[in-house]
């Protein structure tokens, strides 16, 4: 579901997505879910994967998810994207009946309505291979999974917990969903307190629909829509808050305008660029500082690298392929100062 906007977010961070229960690669148990189970199961992953705070952003069931993380985890987010989904999402009534129509006659009985409510007449017409995609997922669900999930959604009901938000919250909904309206988005931003609300041209999936617009409507939530602010960002991202915290307080009469036409430029309009990742980027500028003989600046981006995922093993290939192409003189030195890196961060090679 969330595959297009990936490369747009990748600039700015680390992008973590799962296959929620009885889904795709994830387990299928038996029984009925709840919202809590869910909710527990990101909780569970976080854990296990030792982060400690995220950005969430969960859509239709995902939002149900992500009111459950914003009522009982707050401490787990730094801010939360509730998308197309509502406190209340239809009756229980409504969902058991779906759960047995299910059971009776498989995910082909559900799948050409779902993709109706999914995405507008006009990108059924101009995306065909995208809706049948994504119809092909749809259809391939776990009956056991999904029906589990049904149960969750029909349970759940938080119209008088959302008030207890307390994390900075964007809710999102398009103008002609017909699943969850921007009525009850509307609703859920006057609920929550310091929320704020977006409505796309879309229906059930803008994500899908509108991905590009989707994906800058998150980065403008999270990290602002200044170029200079999403710059700070980057930066802190690839060279960490000690060193840009070193830099900034050194600023002065006479460097300011320098600082800040680094972090304008360098990294507020080129490092996020989405046509190359952070790991290449760090691979790339690690290559072109070699043959400048700039050990400061090489030994700063060979700290930045380990930030962006490079490993020791790409680091050495660098510096070997530059001994080719840049001469081996400058090729020792980036070896031996890269060494220094390696040593200050107590790093075995």
């Amino acid at each position: 579901m969330w595959n297009e906007l990936v490369p747009y977010l990748l600039p700015y961070f680390r992008v973590l997505q799962y296959d929620t229960r009885g889904h795709g690669k994830s387990e299928v148990t038996e029984g009925s879910y709840t919202i809590a189970m869910l909710g527990q199961d990101v909780i569970d992953l976080l854990d296990s994967l030792h982060i400690e705070k995220v950005y969430f952003c969960g859509l239709s069931m995902g939002g149900l998810i992500g009111q459950y993380l914003g009522i009982h985890h707050p401490g787990r987010l730094h801010k939360l994207i509730l998308s197309n989904t509502n406190s209340k999402i239809g009756t229980t009534e409504g969902w058991n009946e779906r759960i047995d129509l299910l059971e009776k006659e498989g995910m082909a009985a559900i799948v050409d309505g779902t993709m109706q409510k999914w995405f507008t007449e006009a990108f059924h017409k101009t995306n065909p291979s995208r809706v049948a995609e994504m119809t092909n997922i749809f259809s391939a669900n776990n009956i056991t999974g999904y029906t589990g999930c049904c149960s969750a959604i029909g349970a759940a009901d938080f119209r008088e917990d959302i008030k207890n938000i307390s994390v900075e919250t964007l809710v999102i909904t398009g103008d002609a969903d017909e699943v969850t309206n921007v009525a009850q988005a509307e609703n859920m931003q006057a609920t929550i307190p310091n929320a704020q609300l977006k409505v796309f041209k879309a229906r059930h999936l803008p994500s899908t629909e509108l991905p590009t617009y989707y994906a800058e409507t998150l980065i403008n939530f999270i990290v602002g829509e200044d170029t200079f602010d999403r710059g700070m960002h980057v930066r802190r991202t690839v060279l960490g808050n000690s060193h840009v915290d070193r830099a900034n307080g050194n600023k002065n009469e006479f460097n300011t305008d320098f600082q800040e036409f680094i972090s304008h430029y360098a990294w507020g309009e080129i490092w996020t660029r989405p046509g190359l990742p952070k790991h290449q980027r760090s691979l790339i500028t690690l290559a072109m500082l070699i043959p400048l003989n700039r050990k400061p600046e090489f030994q700063m981006h060979v700290r930045a690298a380990f930030n962006n995922g490079v490993t020791i093993e790409e680091i050495k290939e660098v510096i070997l392929q530059s001994g080719i192409y840049c001469g081996l003189p400058a090729a020792n030195e980036a070896m031996h100062s890269a060494e220094e890196v390696f040593k200050e961060f107590g790093i075995a090679y």
